[in-house]
């Protein structure tokens, strides 16, 4: 598998990943960082946390990856007082620590300060609560969304799988509804994805379907709002 995964540099000059066996990146080639902060950050944790002014948030992320996506957190984490995340992250084909260690996010402007944080979300033991910050505690699961089962109910879903038409498995109804029963009252589900069978599954699964407007390259992105 690792010999497949080849290191990209996108247009914002932050790394992705591309997989030769689904020839697919893990993040926009417009821009990873861009991407992943306008989508998951903007869209999701900023949106949720200035909705609600939570003590505690519950973030189930759909695809590790790279990592991007809980650093970005952990980032945006200093900006918002008085809120504890703890953060559930699905991923059944951890990547390397020579790919890891490759990956160029904290030599950017923007995350240059955050190298001990990077390295301690991949370091963090598989399946145990790891507390990453006085504020962000990850607990990193190795198991594909079919095979995870959760008591918890979630705030805020990052539903960063790969395309639709790379890992269609997971984009299939009975997936969603599965999702969907995990959200709490309020919550909401992010992701950059806008098909419209997608959107009207969320809608039928009792979510307020918003198409917004997408990252750098794309055109929309959704978000599920449960109330």
């Amino acid at each position: 598998m690792a010999d497949k995964i080849k290191l990209i540099k996108t247009e914002d000059g932050s790394h992705s990943l591309y997989n030769e066996d689904l020839n697919e990146t893990y993040h926009s080639q417009h821009g990873a960082y861009n991407e992943s902060t306008h989508v998951f950050i903007k869209q999701g944790l900023k949106y949720f946390y200035f909705e609600h002014f939570p003590k505690q948030i519950k973030i189930l992320e759909i695809g590790f990856g790279t990592g991007l996506n809980a650093l970005l957190t952990v980032k945006e984490l200093g900006l918002l007082p008085n809120v504890k995340i703890n953060y559930t992250t699905l991923e059944p084909y951890p990547l390397t620590k020579e790919i890891v260690e490759g990956l160029n996010y904290t030599d950017l402007d923007m995350l240059e300060s955050y190298k001990d944080q990077f390295y301690k979300i991949h370091e963090a033991e598989w399946g145990e609560n790891v507390e990453i910050t006085d504020r962000f505690t990850i607990n990193k699961q190795k198991l594909k969304l079919q095979d995870f089962n959760s008591e918890e109910k979630y705030d805020i879903i990052y539903f960063d799988a790969f395309a639709p038409n790379k890992q269609g498995e997971l984009w299939e109804y009975d997936i969603l509804e599965k999702v969907a029963q995990m959200m709490a009252r309020p919550s909401c589900l992010v992701t950059y994805c806008a098909k419209g069978q997608f959107k009207r599954d969320l809608a039928s699964l009792d979510m307020v379907v918003e198409t917004l407007p997408g990252p750098p390259g794309k055109k929309e992105m959704v978000r599920g709002v449960k109330v």
